[in-house]
């Protein structure tokens, strides 16, 4: 199985998770900060972590069409793709779930957490839809 990297592209930060090989769970790794070092810090953690794929969350409206975020998450998809393949998935509510996995915790938490959180989450949705496709 291969190793993952999942990426809840925002435009001021990207949370970041990752499943590896051995385990297909979705950890929560860390924030990038969108300062124009995030596909630089992108390509060493691919490089470091072996990584096959990065699957991108995909927002959507409550009514399933795009939105300006939408092509935010494309553009970046877009930018990483030369040195990775690239899926989306879903992120409806990720950051809604995240924050509530973290106020259950009872730790502090701030909005860095919740999008490494999402990210995890993201990431665990498209583990187990492959897992149904492919399972």
């Amino acid at each position: 199985m291969p190793n993952f990297l999942a990426l809840d592209v925002g435009t001021k930060r990207i949370g970041v998770a990752f499943a590896d090989s051995t385990v297909p769970i979705a950890m929560p790794v860390r924030t990038l900060n969108v300062d124009g070092t995030e596909i630089k810090e992108i390509r060493q953690f691919v490089r470091d972590k072996s990584i096959d794929t990065i699957v991108i969350g995909y927002p959507r409206n409550q009514l399933g069409d795009p939105t300006a975020q939408t092509k935010v998450s494309e553009q970046f998809s877009e930018k990483i793709s030369s040195f990775v393949n690239v899926e989306f998935q879903d992120e409806s509510l990720t950051s809604v779930l995240a924050e509530d996995r973290l106020k259950a915790d009872g730790k502090p938490y701030d909005k860095a957490d919740i999008d490494a959180m999402a990210a995890a989450i993201i990431l665990q949705d498209y583990l187990q839809r492959m897992e149904r496709q492919h399972g």
